[in-house]
């Protein structure tokens, strides 16, 4: 059964503040969006590299905004660092939700420099990035198939959890946290 999250709790870390969620058009990304305008942050930012999928979830987000909240729509790539320096930075982000990754198993098994490219690599970038740019917070968004991974899609995602254990241990302004998440219906 579905369990609804306690909104005085989440509430406060995101209420005026500036959220930027990576992957913003993908399955576990865009309902992190549709959750997260709820709860009226200063800005949400939406990077994707997914050109259709931006506009959609951009589209479907523009009329639900809420007074002194504002939305912007990135089109780009995670694995990009100039670009996500320069996004942090500018923009000043206090709160990344990176859910960009590959997730289909088959897909990634028979792609896995492409998968390991994009779930490892990226999140170092984005890692990296944050802790330059003085992010507060970078949540990873994880998934069980990193706990004893016995494919390369479970196991692109434990090494992207190891970046984010090993960035924590190397920064001292910005907190890395993640979440694993089970199979969504």
């Amino acid at each position: 059964d579905p369990v609804d999250a306690d909104t005085q709790l989440l509430g406060t870390g995101i209420r005026s503040t500036v959220v930027c969620v990576t992957g913003a058009g993908g399955s576990i990304g865009s309902e992190l969006c549709r959750q997260i305008l709820a709860l009226r942050p200063a800005q949400l930012i939406l990077l994707e590299h997914n050109e259709p999928s931006l506009y959609a979830i951009e589209q479907e987000l523009r009329p639900l905004l809420l007074d002194g909240v504002s939305l912007k729509a990135v089109l780009g790539n995670v694995g990009d660092p100039q670009l996500m320096q320069q996004l942090f930075a500018e923009l000043s982000v206090e709160l990344v939700f990176h859910a960009a990754a590959y997730k289909h198993v088959p897909l990634v098994e028979t792609n896995p420099l492409a998968g390991l490219a994009n779930n490892v690599c990226s999140t170092r970038v984005v890692c990296r990035a944050a802790s330059s740019a003085g992010v507060s917070k970078v949540v990873l968004i994880s998934t069980d198939k990193a706990v004893r991974p016995t494919n390369v899609m479970g196991a692109s995602k434990r090494l992207a959890e190891l970046v984010a254990q090993a960035s924590a241990q190397e920064s001292t302004t910005t907190c890395f946290s993640m979440v694993r998440f089970g199979n969504v219906l």
